[in-house]
Parts: structure tokens; C-alpha cells; sequence
């Protein structure tokens, strides 16, 4: 409560002293703020839409590897579809205006989304580390059967596993709320410990084992070529070893960091043995910028592959629509 500053206004000024009390944001701010928060939000679903379009419709594009970054694609729109404008609100005003049952609903969905986001991020990594360290086995140990079921499995999990993270605030939303017009989650130290692990360390620890392994294999693989080719040739194709080298330690650095920087940050708490709160000042900064890493899955994990490219070409120019558009060769 803020009883004492000045120009102070109640959320709800007709429920009095259980109304809480905030300093409104000025009209150019709020104004700004919306239209960044709104122009992440389209520029999240509106990538995003692309990859889910491409990979649907053409039909070469009907392999294991996509059939992932299509659950990844989903996740990710679904975040700047649903949770980026709450966030977007909650951000910009001093009031909780939408009442308990959004209140509730706006936590769980959004930690739903963000866990099968991480959980389609391993299942991707565990996909290339199996097409690179093990290709002759790869058409039998990865099928589309099974990778069908892995996307459910992880998507059915996140739900389970975050329902009962939030099961106290799903059954009481104003649980920790000090007055009207607060939106307030408390996750206490074990469950912010046994989240921590089995949505940051977990996940992260495996994917960078996975990648850092299949960069070593990669680049043995560049160098045995490169040795059988100058055998041969010279010393000619040194430079192009060197390059895909390169190039794969650049990809790999991209991966890796970009999946620490947004998560890192959010999960500082829990790493410091703190307890987990929206209330503190720094939340809604960690959570947009565990977000915003939905708007930067497709360009790293698509733009990357040329196929998508001449995909977006495709959709722009509307030949999608001609007949047979989705027997294309885009590979």
C-alpha cells in the first residue's frame, strides 16, 4: 500500500482501503511501452507463423528433424499469441485488471509454453546428435512414429509438471495478493529447486553435452575429408576445412549463449537459493527476456536453413496458393 505518496490512485477505487494504490505511468510511456511490447508480440507469431505454413504445407518438408521445429514453431507462437500481451499489460500498468481466473491462467500457461519450448529444444538436440554421430542408424533410431510421440510426451509433461508447480495459486490466485489489484505467484524455495533443475540445468546440461558433441565429431569429420582430399590434391581445400570449422563453432557459440542469456537471468533467484516472486522489482524484465527467446527460436533453429528461405519466397509471393504448390522442390 502507498497511502502517503501523492496523486496515488486506487485500483479500485470503490473497494476503498482493500483496493491497492499505484502511481500511473504517464500517457507517452504507457503508450510506448505497448507498442514495443505489441511489436515483439507480431514479430514473434508473425516468424513463427512462417515456419509452422512452410513446414505444413510442403510436403519435403515431412521429415522427424521439422516435425520438431514445428512443435518448437507452436510454442513459440503461442507465446507472443497468449503470454506476451498479459505480460504486455502487466508490464505497463500498476493494476492487475483482469481479474483471478487470468491471474491464474496467465502463470500456467505461460510456464507451460516456456517448459515444451525448453523440452522441444532437447528433443531437436538429441535429433542432431543422432543425424551427426550415428547417420547409417539415424532413419531407424529416429522416425516419425517416434518422434510423434516424444512431442506429445513433452507437451503432456509441461502441463502435468507446471499444474503441480502452481497448484496453490491455480486453487487460490489472490493467495499472496495484499490488496485488490495485485497479481502476485510465490514459488517457494523446493519447488523453485526442483524447477530449476528440471527446466534449466537439466535441459541446458544435456544440450550443451550433446552439441558440444556433435561439433567434435563435426569437425573431425572436416578434417578427415580434409586429409583425404589433400592426399589427393594439395593443400587446396585448407581454407574450406578451416571455414567449416568456423562456421560450426559459430552456430554451436549462437545456440548456447542465446539459450543461457534468456534463462539464466529468470532462474538467478533459484540459483541463489531464493525464493521466486513476481512481486520483485526485477520479474517482468527476466520474463520478457525469457520471451523474447520465442521470437529468436526461429531465426536461430530456420533461418539458418536454406530451404526456409525459398519458403518465405513462396508464402510472400502467394504461389503457395497455386495447385500443387506443396510438391515444390525446396531442398
Amino acid at each position: 500500500m502507498m497511502d502517503g505518496v501523492e496523486g496515488a490512485e486506487l485500483c479500485f477505487p470503490q473497494l476503498l482501503n482493500s483496493s491497492c494504490m499505484g502511481l500511473m505511468r504517464p500517457r507517452t510511456e504507457a503508450v510506448l511501452l505497448y507498442t514495443l511490447f505489441s511489436s515483439v508480440a507480431v514479430l514473434t507469431v508473425a516468424l513463427n507463423l512462417l515456419v509452422i505454413i512452410s513446414i505444413s504445407h510442403f510436403r519435403q518438408l515431412h521429415t522427424p528433424t521439422n516435425l520438431l521445429l514445428l512443435s518448437l514453431a507452436i510454442s513459440d507462437l503461442l507465446v507472443g499469441l497468449l503470454v506476451m500481451p498479459v505480460e504486455a499489460v502487466r508490464f505497463t500498468e500498476t493494476c492487475w485488471l483482469l481479474g483471478d481466473l487470468m491471474c491464474a491462467l496467465s502463470y500456467i500457461i505461460g510456464f507451460t509454453l516456456t517448459s515444451a519450448s525448453v523440452g522441444n529444444m532437447v528433443l531437436i538436440s538429441i535429433d542432431r546428435y543422432v543425424a551427426i554421430c550415428y547417420p547409417l542408424q539415424y532413419p531407424s533410431r529416429i522416425t516419425l512414429s517416434r518422434v510423434e510421440v516424444s512431442v506429445c510426451l513433452c507437451w503432456a509433461c509441461s502441463l502435468l509438471y507446471n499444474g503441480l508447480i502452481l497448484k496453490d495459486h491455480l486453487r487460490q490466485p489472490d493467495r499472496y495478493s495484499s490488496c485488490h489489484g495485485e497479481c502476485v505467484v510465490v514459488i517457494n524455495y523446493a519447488s523453485g529447486a526442483v524447477d530449476l533443475v528440471f527446466t534449466f540445468i537439466g535441459p541446458c546440461s544435456v544440450i550443451v553435452i550433446l552439441y558440444m558433441r556433435v561439433f567434435v565429431v563435426a569437425v573431425s569429420q572436416a578434417r578427415a575429408m580434409q586429409s583425404h582430399v589433400t592426399a589427393i590434391s594439395g593443400s587446396s581445400v585448407t581454407v574450406t576445412a578451416k571455414k567449416s570449422e568456423k562456421k560450426a563453432a559459430r552456430t554451436l557459440g549462437v545456440v548456447i549463449l542465446v539459450f543461457l542469456m534468456t534463462f539464466c537471468p529468470y532462474y538467478y533467484p533459484s540459483l541463489a537459493g531464493q525464493a521466486t516472486s513476481n512481486s520483485a522489482l526485477a520479474w517482468p524484465i527476466v520474463s520478457w527476456v525469457l520471451y523474447f527467446n520465442s521470437c529468436l527460436n526461429p531465426l536461430i533453429y530456420t533461418f539458418f536453413y536454406p530451404w526456409f528461405r525459398k519458403a518465405i519466397k513462396f508464402i510472400v509471393t502467394l504461389r503457395i496458393l497455386q495447385q500443387d504448390s506443396s510438391q515444390a522442390s525446396i531442398l
